[in-house]
């Protein structure tokens, strides 16, 4: 029986290669769910941002702290920065694409409070998370190694 160097399981190589592509498969359709996601988030909200208790556009600000969250919370399931941005570029192509208007005049997301604080607070938040996931969970800051042997990361 052939196993890797350094791996106590004592699999062979073999089986040790189908569960690699088993892994990165699960992680490849956690991607693209986070991607889908920002999506459905972006699709929902442009459609809901309006809600409001008196004045306060209380659906829009829910929309774009809810956005940012998912970026954050993203890139710490994946453990890398990738899992906050795909959130954040579903959401933002889904809602400046449905803030378009057409041909015949109708928008979406009208240029009102509560649409502007679905559009660029949600756009602030996004980037917040972004960043947050970037600063956080970059492979750099984790310890990954750098390429050069006789350097440290810290």
């Amino acid at each position: 029986m052939q196993t890797v160097a350094g791996q106590e399981s004592g699999q062979p190589a073999e089986a040790r290669a189908r569960e690699d592509r088993g892994e990165l498969f699960v992680a490849v359709g956690a991607y693209v769910l986070l991607l889908v996601l920002g999506i459905l988030e972006g699709l929902i909200g442009t459609f809901q941002y309006s809600r409001a208790l008196g004045s306060v556009p209380v659906g829009a600000v829910a929309f774009a702290m809810l956005i940012g969250v998912t970026c954050v919370l993203g890139a710490w399931g994946m453990h890398r920065p990738l899992g906050g941005l795909l959130p954040g570029v579903g959401w933002l192509l889904t809602s400046l694409l449905l803030a378009r208007g057409t041909a015949g005049g109708s928008v979406l997301i009208t240029n009102t409070a509560a649409g502007q604080w679905f559009l660029f607070g949600g756009t602030a938040c996004t980037a917040a998370g972004v960043i947050t996931g970037f600063v956080r969970w970059s492979p750099r800051r984790q310890g990954a190694p750098s390429g050069n042997p006789g350097k440290s990361d810290r």
